[in-house]
């Protein structure tokens, strides 16, 4: 499956933004869609997680309550909206897709796109 994230950009604390994550190829094996993030000299990290099937969802600590995970299927799109940004969450942001639910190591993702930017400016 390949996948490609759009959608960030540079947004002042307290912002929001929509990332979008379109897959094409061969996502009827695709169980979980996830989104990642890696800042500057940290290891990507886990955010939100999606059920194609079920639209199951769970998050990380630090996106609940201000992230939300959705998707549309006839679009074959996921979406991480991202409310109350806040400095800390500048980072490359990569979406993956994985064969089962509830993971959350880069290992659980076998397929990942090329991850876009989100700045947040204090």
């Amino acid at each position: 499956v390949q996948l490609q994230a759009s959608g960030g950009g540079l947004v002042q604390a307290g912002g929001s933004l929509r990332l979008s994550c379109t897959t094409s190829g061969r996502t009827g094996s695709t169980y979980t869609m996830g989104w990642f993030r890696q800042a500057p000299g940290k290891e990507r990290e886990f955010v939100a997680a999606i059920s194609w099937s079920t639209g199951m969802t769970y998050y990380a600590d630090p996106a609940k309550g201000r992230f939300t995970i959705s998707k549309d299927n006839a679009e074959n799109t996921v979406y991480l909206q991202m409310n109350s940004l806040k400095p800390e969450d500048t980072a490359v942001y990569y979406c993956a897709a994985g064969r089962w639910y509830g993971g959350t190591k880069t290992s659980d993702f076998a397929s990942w796109g090329q991850g876009t930017q989100v700045t947040v400016s204090s």
